[in-house]
């Protein structure tokens, strides 16, 4: 199935703030994709997983005095392609070196990376913040001959990044099997197909993986701190960390559990609260 539902909230009052603060907060529930405008916030989520107690759970962590009306439809399986082209995708260009953009785009900046994106469901355009800041670290470090892991894929722009950035070996692992098959999709579009390594499964299967020397993993808190041992363990000595999806508040949550694993803070950029953290790791 293909099927998603789609959450609209209707938010009094409403600001970039809470929309992202909300989206941040349905992330940790699932939700896969959200759409930001001055009335609210529209969020994505496979229909199956859909539960009207996670976006009550949800709202309720909300820190702010918000009259909420809210509202969800199922969204029969579609041409996903078509939707992001009519209402939401448009050509980006992050740090000046890298435009992002999809192949129904036809008017598009000159980059010295040039990316292109059917995101179809999955997360992952470069116009998130986080998103931005990941492709911005990968930019500013040098890949070359680098081994890197990208956890938590989704359209897999990271890892179609470092492999046109020359690192040695780039591995994708993505949970979600439709991201994935996006994935492989934009892998394909991009001319990298051969030399990433893109796998349908979780944190499990970074055992079969060489150890990295860049591991990135944009996904949420809730997840990186749960899954954070296994993340060290399949990194090499003095392996660059790079991880995003969380607000620079959350920075001392994450560092409680990467501090005793041998990770260190390097530094940390911020846009609209949203973080992403630098470290290295050091056993």
């Amino acid at each position: 199935m293909n099927d998603y539902r789609e959450l609209r909230l209707e938010l009094t009052p409403c600001s970039a703030d809470i929309t992202d603060v909300m989206a941040a907060l349905l992330a940790d529930e699932g939700y896969e994709s959200f759409v930001a405008d001055e009335k609210g916030l529209t969020a994505y989520i496979r229909d199956e997983q859909f539960s009207d107690e996670a976006v009550e759970n949800a709202l309720a962590q909300l820190p702010f005095p918000v009259d909420t009306r809210k509202t969800s439809v199922v969204v029969e399986g579609r041409d996903w392609n078509s939707e992001w082209e009519t209402n939401y995708f448009k050509p980006i260009v992050v740090g000046n070196r890298c435009v992002i953009h999809s192949s129904f785009h036809t008017d598009v900046p000159a980059a010295e990376y040039d990316i292109v994106i059917d995101p179809k469901m999955a997360f992952g355009t470069g116009h998130h913040a986080t998103t931005s800041q990941v492709i911005t670290a990968l930019l500013d470090m040098e890949l070359s001959g680098k081994r890197v892991t990208d956890m938590g894929t989704g359209t897999g722009i990271l890892a179609i990044l470092s492999a046109m950035r020359g690192a040695a070996s780039v591995a994708g692992i993505e949970i979600d099997t439709p991201a994935w098959e996006n994935a492989l999709e934009n892998a394909a579009l991009n001319g990298v197909a051969d030399k990433l390594t893109l796998i349908n499964g979780d944190a499990s299967a970074l055992s079969s993986l060489p150890k990295a020397d860049v591991f990135v993993a944009n996904i949420n808190r809730n997840i990186i701190t749960a899954d954070l041992s296994a993340y060290v363990a399949a990194c090499a000595p003095g392996a660059t960390m790079v991880l995003s999806g969380f607000y620079e508040a959350d920075i001392p949550v994450i560092m409680a559990v990467a501090a005793p694993l041998g990770l260190s803070e390097v530094t940390h950029s911020v846009i609209n609260d949203w973080t992403a953290l630098i470290l290295t790791y050091n056993p």
